[in-house]
């Protein structure tokens, strides 16, 4: 399968457990990888076979900067199965957030969660595992 991937996107959201962070809100990293058959594309040099990276940089930012969740996990989860839902030529995504200042005093690039979401046979959203 092939594979489209936006890396390092930044949003700005008001994402997290402690009030301060949905009243002050920070910035948020994530990555995409889009499991997609690129076959068509490829050949045609035709938007229309493809996955348009802006309208999925517009729906992540969309989701980002809405409504707040506490926690990255539920953050990535509703960023997998609205691309799911929105595009049905995805087959699979990993979704990567990044919340790189967490609300307590430690020196790291941040905390990451990534996430694993495809369609079964039923056309259900699952989690997958290698």
């Amino acid at each position: 399968m092939d594979r489209m991937i936006l890396k390092g996107m930044k949003f700005f959201g008001y994402h997290g457990v402690f009030p301060e962070e949905n009243k002050l809100g920070q910035q948020y990293y994530v990555d995409l990888e889009l499991a997609i058959d690129l076959t068509k594309a490829s050949q045609t040099d035709e938007l229309d076979h493809t996955i348009n990276y802006a309208e999925l940089h517009a729906l992540t930012k969309k989701i980002v900067g809405g409504k707040p969740v506490k926690l990255i996990e539920a953050l990535a989860g509703n960023i997998a199965s609205q691309l799911l839902d929105t595009y049905t030529m995805i087959n699979e995504v990993t979704v990567r957030v990044t919340k790189p200042h967490p609300p307590f005093e430690i020196y790291f690039e941040g905390v990451v969660v990534e996430l694993r979401r495809k369609r079964d046979v039923h056309g259900q959203i699952v989690p997958c595992w290698e």
